[in-house]
Formats: structure tokens, C-alpha cells, sequence
């Protein structure tokens, strides 16, 4: 699920700030004190999933830096709070945290100001798509926090992922995700119209066969997710509440 791992950022000159620690793996945290050497002042998450966030309360115990992040939450309890447009400063770098929820509810992107690069968590990765599980997840929240991305003033020079390589043409990037999320929305919809009901485990099967059928359950969180923004938009309606991964969907019969 997280490719080659979880990318952790050490970000200024001089004083630095570590954005998402990993997990809490031993010689992980002991690689990035010695990175640091003495000079890590913040430690910040994208979010608090649990290949992003556990790290952060060794780290600051090894280092004594502040852990900030949006909320509370799975274990992840920060010193300070951060809202959108937050600024974290150290070392001659400035991050300002972007609210980009969707893939998680907490979910912030943070924008290093001086180089206009988007260090971007699970937002956007570098080599794969991004899971939507609800009912944390939301596929609507997800394709505006996209679109903010992409309609950042000035554009992003560069994508900084929380997996994969650095996505130097940002604009593409961004470009590709929402119009492979939108593709993958009329599949869906379309396959439940020649279906007449369906689950989203049936749609997903219908619609993933270009996915490993390993994968067809990870999947079918995000078709759940599609669902349910194609209720929210009346195209579709649920037999039963949408609440739950195994309802029965139907094409709104009133449209």
C-alpha cells in the first residue's frame, strides 16, 4: 500500500522541520536524528494515518522539537495545532499548510514558500493513484482539494509526495489525477446503469479489470466513495443507507 515506503522530509538550512516521521520504526527515527544533527526544531504530519504520523512523539523525544499537525487523533497527539494557512518557519524555509481533505478528513498539504514546492502527504503520490475509503474519505472533498492545488497562484514549481519520486511537471500531475478520478466515475456509473443495481464490490469488479484481483477489495473503497458522490449529486440512490461498503445502488429513477 505505500510502494517504496514513506517519504520524510527535512526541510530548511540550518534549523529544520521534518514533515511526516513514518512509522515508528527504531532505526527509521535514529536515521533522521542523524540526518538532523541537532538542528530539528518542528515536526509536522500531513496526516495521521499509520505510515505517516507514529514516528513524530520518538522523534520529539529524541530531539525535543515541537510536533504540530491538524488534530488529536489515532495516537498522534501534536504540541500545536495547525489550520489552512498556517505558517511553520525554520531554517529560511516557510511551510504554509493547505486544508486538502479527501483522502483523509485531517489531510494537509504544506506549501514551502520559497521554493513553491508542494509537499503533498497522500494527496498526490508519485507512481499510483490514491485510495478514498470512506467514511473518512470523500470523493468530492478529494476532487476540490485537487482542483485548489491546481489553481495555486502562483502554479507549484514541483510535487514533493508522501510515495514515490518527485513530480516535476505539477500541473500535469494534478491534471491527470482529477481527469483519471472523473473516468473512473462515469465506469462506475455506467456500469451500474447496465446493471440496474449493484454493490460496490460488483461495480468494482466490473469496473477494475486492470487491477490486480488482490487489490479489488482496496478498490472498492474507492468505488464506495464515488457512490456515494453520485448520491450526493442525485444520479444515484441508495436501497438501503450508503452508510455502509455493502449497499445496493440504483440510477435515481427520478432522473
Amino acid at each position: 500500500m505505500t510502494g517504496p515506503g514513506t517519504n520524510t522530509y527535512l526541510v530548511g538550512r540550518g534549523d529544520l522541520v521534518v514533515v511526516d516521521p513514518g512509522p515508528d520504526d527504531a532505526l527509521h527515527i535514529e536515521r533522521i536524528v542523524e540526518a538532523g544533527a541537532g538542528r530539528i526544531r518542528y515536526v509536522i504530519a500531513t496526516h495521521t494515518h499509520a505510515d505517516h504520523a507514529p514516528g513524530a512523539a520518538s522523534l520529539a523525544a529524541a530531539t525535543g522539537a515541537k510536533v504540530l499537525g491538524f488534530g488529536a487523533r489515532a495516537g498522534f497527539e501534536p504540541d500545536g495545532l495547525l489550520a489552512d494557512g498556517d505558517v511553520v518557519a525554520a531554517g529560511g524555509s516557510r511551510l504554509r499548510a493547505l486544508h486538502t481533505p479527501g483522502h483523509a478528513s485531517d489531510h494537509l498539504c504544506y506549501l514551502e514558500e520559497t521554493t513553491n514546492v508542494l509537499l503533498s502527504g497522500d494527496h498526490i503520490m508519485g507512481g499510483s493513484t490514491v485510495v478514498i475509503a470512506p467514511p473518512d474519505g470523500d470523493m468530492a472533498a478529494y476532487l476540490a482539494s485537487l482542483r485548489r492545488v491546481r489553481a495555486l497562484d502562483p502554479p507549484l514549481a514541483a510535487i514533493a509526495p508522501g510515495h514515490g519520486l518527485l513530480l516535476t511537471d505539477p500541473a500535469s500531475a494534478v491534471d491527470e489525477y482529477i481527469a483519471h478520478r472523473l473516468a473512473r466515475e462515469e465506469s462506475i456509473f455506467s456500469a451500474l446503469v447496465k446493471r440496474g443495481i449493484g454493490t460496490a464490490a460488483e461495480l468494482g469488479a466490473d469496473v477494475y479489470t486492470d487491477v490486480p484481483a488482490v487489490l479489488h477489495p482496496v478498490a472498492e473503497r474507492s468505488v464506495w466513495a464515488h457512490l456515494r458522490k453520485l448520491a450526493a449529486e442525485d444520479r444515484i440512490v441508495a436501497l438501503v443507507t450508503p452508510d455502509t461498503a455493502d449497499t445496493t445502488w440504483e440510477v435515481n429513477p427520478r432522473r
